[in-house]
């Protein structure tokens, strides 16, 4: 960014303004004072020209709807209706406060929103309250925006540059809406690398949209790798968030670049779909890790229930604690057909969704309906604690509808987790950032994967179903012998199917301990017997629950039994024996069975009405490396050289 004209000395003495706040403010809050009246300065300078036109204009309409006459006077996409503007302010001290909120509530109706989301009538009174608001305006009046002095362009990163700074200040809850840089450097040259050359053509258009935006952190980059590949290409950058605030960071920063600020739309992606029906050349997002979807559950589920595969999520809903995999399902429903050129999208993940949920679980589903229709491209692992607010390991998934044709069925693992430099000061939990030779270098690797080069450690190349496998469920016989016990009988009298029923108790009871210490191989042995002492008291029969309560209470596993049957001499199944393999999804379950399973427990089978296929990605295993443990000399020497630094201390000490 340092190649703009002018950019260290504007962002300078922009960021320098924020002194002034010092005291009254905490440095974590410097930003929400700044950053609006960054906007509000920059509007201030873009309408300049066309102020006095625009009033003139106003003045004589008479009709309700001024709105498209006044942004084709202002010869932009808002205007001001106010006389006031930044050094008009200045004019009348003392109502400073009063002339500033008459000043915002004369933006055209979308401006007046953005800078209302950005609490700025709050900031207003606290200012003035504490004497500093005229001080503050006096500042920025002297700041030149003008767009002849500082290009759309310009404006753009002077922005993001405050921003990030002011991010990194409240590291404590940048997290939830900003991606470092160098994260969304490294997705952005991933996301392209395939289209770098068509992307060097003669002006190409494109678009891409993020479901999370924040900040616009990401789309800003996708943007300057764009401009670097070809200065006369455009992006079209959308994108919708859920904060009113990180909303109109985003929509602003459209807005001083003089772009159409309704790309950035208000609210949540995956209840409220402000882009339904539109596609885009790419996807590209940092949504929240593991946050639930419970207060959308039924709005999500309806959709799923009522649209099935028409909709978003027809392939499968996660648990409802990790709303991840959501947000791929709806990105993936926003990837343009291949006929119309297709799509590539980039997400920024937590370990979770490569694993979590068993085969037949929505995560799982959603997997499989990912690899299967061979969108997923590549899965890279990126370091720990590389986030502001989280220290954990974190991966970001690329997946596409137009493979080249040398990696269609395949899947390539890319372990960049060790490809990091430890910063000088934390921020946060972030420790560690992405260097530009690293990003360099992984990025190479990406490419020559792609193109068939594996020779390096850091990547694996799968085909598609060696993520797959078959979950079969093995059983084993149910192998019962039924001893009437002082126990048994314990729990027969407190069984509430016993008590329920319409029957003399102490009879029934005092049958049981006539019996007391029988044993019976079978169910049916042992009830002919219950029966034949209970018709000796004149009981000819009982209700079911009883007989069921006496039978259970009486069984006890007993290896040695012969299995138990049921009504077509078939054995009953034991629940408690009941094991689960995964067999590995091109080989053959009896082939497996027969090695793995019935060498060790020969009267085993598999349910095979229960048999589920299921997908996870287990990145690290593919990675693992074996280290053999240090000689035992070795650290008994250390532990003797310990003790003896222990002995020496406590000599100090004595």
């Amino acid at each position: 960014m340092t190649h703009v004209a002018g950019f260290n000395d504007k962002v300078g003495f922009i960021w320098a303004i924020a002194d002034l706040l010092r005291g009254d403010y905490r440095p974590h809050e410097y930003g929400q004072v700044i950053l609006p009246l960054t906007v509000l300065r920059r509007l201030d300078s873009v309408l300049e020209p066309t102020k006095d036109a625009v009033l003139q204009r106003a003045a004589t309409l008479k009709i309700d709807n001024v709105d498209p006459i006044l942004k084709r006077t202002a010869k932009q996409p808002f205007y001001n209706v106010s006389a006031m503007d930044f050094r008009r302010l200045l004019d009348d001290p003392a109502n400073v406060a009063s002339n500033l909120r008459g000043y915002i509530a004369g933006f055209s109706p979308g401006t007046a929103e953005v800078l209302e989301r950005y609490g700025l009538d709050n900031h207003i009174s606290r200012l003035d309250g504490a004497g500093l608001l005229y001080q503050v305006i006096s500042r920025f009046a002297d700041v030149d925006l003008h767009p002849k002095q500082v290009p759309n362009e310009a404006m753009g990163y002077i922005f993001e540059e405050l921003l990030r700074r002011f991010n990194e200040m409240s590291n404590e809850t940048a997290g939830e809406h900003f991606t470092p840089r160098e994260v969304i450097k490294l997705m952005v040259n991933i996301l392209f690398a395939t289209d770098d050359d068509t992307l060097r053509g003669a002006a190409p258009v494109r678009s891409m949209f993020d479901p999370a935006c924040g900040t616009g952190g990401m789309l800003i980059g996708g943007q300057e790798h764009l401009a670097s590949l070809n200065p006369a290409a455009t992006l079209e950058v959308f994108g919708q968030e859920l904060n009113g605030e990180t909303w109109a960071m985003a929509r602003s920063d459209l807005m001083i670049t003089k772009q159409d600020p309704e790309r950035i739309q208000l609210g949540n992606s995956l209840s409220d779909d402000k882009f339904a029906g539109k596609t885009f050349d790419y996807l590209l997002a940092n949504p929240p890790f593991g946050v639930d979807w419970k207060r959308i559950e039924k709005t999500i589920r309806d959709e799923a229930d009522g649209l099935g595969m028409a909709g978003r999520f027809g392939a499968g809903l996660p648990r409802v604690s990790d709303g991840s995999l959501l947000f791929l399902q709806h990105m993936i429903s926003k990837m343009k057909p291949v006929e119309e050129g297709g799509s590539r999208l980039a997400i920024v993940f937590s370990g979770s969704p490569l694993f979590s949920g068993g085969a037949g679980s929505g995560e799982s589903e959603i997997r499989r309906w990912i690899i299967e229709n061979d969108w997923l491209e590549a899965i890279v692992g990126l370091p720990d604690q590389l986030f502001y607010n989280t220290g954990i390991s974190t991966y970001f998934w690329v997946l596409t509808n137009r493979k080249a044709p040398q990696h269609r069925g395949k899947v390539l693992l890319l372990d960049a987790r060790e490809s990091w430099t430890k910063m000088r000061k934390s921020l946060g939990d972030k420790r560690k950032y992405v260097s530009d030779e690293q990003i360099a270098d992984i990025t190479r690797l990406y490419a020559d994967a792609l193109a068939g080069d594996t020779s390096d450690e850091r990547v694996r190349v799968f085909d598609n179903d060696a993520f797959g496998y078959q979950r079969i469920t093995v059983e084993r016989p149910l192998r019962r012998r039924w001893n009437v016990t002082d126990e048994a009988i314990a729990t027969v009298e407190v069984a509430k199917g016993f008590l329920k029923a319409g029957v003399d108790h102490e009879t029934v009871l005092g049958a049981l301990h006539r019996l007391l210490g029988a044993s019976e191989e079978t169910e049916a042995a042992l009830w002919s017997n219950v029966q034949r002492e209970l018709k000796s008291t004149g009981v000819a029969t009982v209700p079911a629950p009883v007989k069921k309560a006496i039978v259970e209470a009486c069984a006890v596993p007993d290896p040695d039994a012969k299995p138990v049957l049921d009504r077509k001499g078939q054995p009953l199944s034991d629940a408690e024996l009941r094991d689960n393999e995964n067999v590995p999804l091109g080989e053959s379950i009896e082939e497996y069975f027969a090695r793995e399973v019935l060498p060790y427990v020969p009267d085993a089978w598999v349910d095979e009405s229960k048999t589920r296929i299921g997908y996870e990605i287990p990145f690290t295993r593919q990675f693992y490396r074996y280290v053999s443990p240090r000689p035992l000399s070795e650290i008994d020497a250390d532990i003797a050289q310990v003790e003896a630094n222990i002995q020496r201390l406590l000599g100090q000490v004595a």
